[in-house]
């Protein structure tokens, strides 16, 4: 049989594949963005970016009642959003198969925060499976599509940023082409009014009592006798971090289903070990678990409640063995996140400086604006939230603050969670001053296409929002569009709407600088003799600029002609090639 090495993200969408399911529904969120990127390859899935989580859930849900096996996926804050369509689907159930996978992020590699997505599951009462390893993604993946029909249930596939993004090889097996299921008008079922959730709710919480069973038997959860001195319980990536640094010194109880747990299973391994210790990255569920039931455990008195682990997190929590360090003798230096070079944001953000603004933050790329030296951005909570955001802070501090006010948002996340921020806004009266950076792609997540450029997930033509349209046809009168590369066009443009007594839109508008399709300038130099070596131009946090000898230097390989720093430049020695 053929194998193939895949990253776990690969091997979900090849299990999707191999299950026959026929709609998929994302939107783009590392770690989980490779599924959907994978899964449209296969003509024989219909995919899709949708505009929100929610959207993605909903059309998820719609497509399993229409009668085909369904999909959609996130990542860890994106659950967050599509909680309120999980919670009510768990109380009707599926028509074919229904399952959602959620990365989280431990150790908050591209994330806010590292929320721990088994709390979600346990709170909307659906079951939740969380492989070790990529091989184990795709059986999962298939197992998630029984266990949602077998039970009635949307089904939760729980990856980690180490799992979506760990390759181990999986075998390759034929799709199962399924007939699409009948469609049977069942309102009792399927409409959530408060007279047909009352007994749904009831059926939930028996569907739950079956699903413990199925936890206690089906196999999916396994004991692995070794040394019977020390007892592990992990799942995913935990299991094999233990695994690997434990071997057979442990015996182990390896979870596969995450919600609901088991619980004679648990007894039956702590009874037959001397000690048992839980293993599980961020909170302590599993150890909640034990001792809420009698058992005997420890967790989080010797793991932390935060942070990525690894063979030697549990080498030495468990063993007490220090891991090995390499000594180095020079100073490593610091390499954050910077925007690159050519990136449009750069030129909105040095339009800003000087300005004295509050700047309300989004999640993109655009976020680095708020690091050194542009350090442009004051707050940032979550997707969507500069702009609701703004106007919270504006009516409390009142009009004038309002003039020196504005927030940043990318065209995707306008898209996911702003327009509505925009809406509230104009109904109440606001002053606000919204600016989208539209860079004509989801840059952050790897460059997916959003309603905004007019192009599907696979690239074909389609219908975009009209940015400028839309603000209109939300009452605001005053909409205005700036390139951003034009850095005093555009600070005189955020000027102009800033005095305005009603609230303004700005968009920054130039395609991201790593598109394929984008043309760029030829590579900016320095005049050396006009150099006063005054580090203006290092302002503007380009990774095309630099020092040599005193004197600014720019690398030719990575600049893009833009001409941000050349503005920056008040001795005017940063000139085009040639001059």
């Amino acid at each position: 049989m053929e194998k193939e090495l895949l990253l776990g993200n690969e091997a979900v969408a090849r299990g999707l594949y191999e299950a026959g399911v026929g709609f998929v529904s994302s939107y783009p969120g590392t770690p989980s963005t490779e599924i959907t990127e994978t899964a449209v390859k296969f003509d024989e899935i219909y995919c899709e970016w949708a505009p929100n989580e929610k959207v993605a859930f909903e059309a998820a849900f719609g497509a399993s009642l229409g009668g085909k096996r369904s999909f959609c996926a996130m990542k860890h804050v994106g659950l967050n959003v599509a909680a309120d369509p999980l919670y009510t689907a768990s109380y009707i159930g599926v028509n074919a198969g229904l399952v959602c996978a959620v990365a989280d992020d431990p150790g908050m590699h591209s994330s806010q925060n590292e929320q721990d997505s088994r709390r979600h599951a346990i709170a909307s009462k659906v079951p939740m499976l969380e492989p070790c390893d990529s091989k184990e993604c795709k059986e999962y993946a298939k197992l998630a599509y029984e266990i949602s029909e077998k039970f009635d249930t949307p089904v939760l596939l729980r990856l980690s940023t180490r799992i979506s993004h760990s390759r181990s090889p999986v075998e390759l097996l034929p799709r199962e082409e399924l007939p699409l299921r009948e469609y049977k008008k069942d309102v009792q079922k399927n409409v959530m009014m408060p007279a047909m959730a009352k007994p749904a709710h009831k059926r939930v919480e028996e569907r739950l009592l079956k699903l413990k069973e199925y936890a206690e038997t089906s196999g999916i959860n396994k004991i692995e006798w070794g040394d019977r001195k020390l007892g592990i319980i992990a799942a995913g990536s935990s299991y094999t971090y233990a695994r690997e640094a434990l071997g057979e010194s442990a015996s182990y109880l390896k979870l596969g289903m995450v919600n609901p747990l088991p619980v004679e299973l648990i007894r039956e391994f702590s009874d037959g070990v001397e000690k048992v210790i839980v293993v599980e990255e961020l909170d302590g569920i599993i150890e909640d678990h034990c001792l809420k039931n009698g058992i005997k455990a420890i967790g989080k008195e010797i793991f932390p409640l935060e942070g990525e682990f690894s063979q030697a997190t549990v080498r030495e929590a468990v063993l007490g063995k220090k891991p090995e360090t390499v000594s180095f003798d020079g100073e490593i230096p610091g390499r954050p996140p910077t925007l690159c070079a050519g990136c449009p944001h750069r030129g909105l953000f040095y339009a800003l400086r000087g300005l004295d603004l509050y700047v309300s933050g989004d999640i993109g790329c655009y976020t680095l604006g708020a690091q050194a030296p542009l350090l442009m951005i004051d707050s940032v909570l979550c997707m969507g939230a500069s702009i609701s955001g703004l106007h919270g802070f504006n009516t409390v501090r009142g009009k004038e603050q309002a003039k020196k006010s504005v927030a940043v948002i990318g065209d995707s996340t306008f898209i996911h969670s702003g327009i509505t921020g925009l809406i509230d806004i104009s109904y109440n009266q606001g002053l606000s001053t919204v600016i989208v950076l539209d860079n004509s792609i989801t840059g952050m997540t790897g460059h997916q296409n959003n309603p905004a450029n007019g192009l599907t997930i696979k690239g074909d033509p389609t219908a975009a929002v009209d940015l400028e349209a839309l603000a209109r046809a939300v009452g605001y009168r005053r909409v205005a569009v700036v390139d951003p590369y034009d850095v005093a066009a555009t600070r005189k443009a955020v000027i102009e709407e800033l005095s305005a007594e009603e609230p303004s839109l700005i968009i920054a508008r130039r395609p991201c600088a790593l598109l394929k399709n984008v043309k760029h300038a030829p590579a900016l130099k320095v005049d050396r003799e006009k150099c006063v070596g005054c580090k203006a131009c290092l302002n503007v946090g380009c990774p095309a600029l630099s020092q040599k000898d005193k004197k600014a230097a720019i690398d030719p390989m990575q600049c893009t002609g833009c001409g941000i720093c050349a503005y920056a430049c008040k001795p005017g020695a940063i000139v085009k090639e040639g001059i």
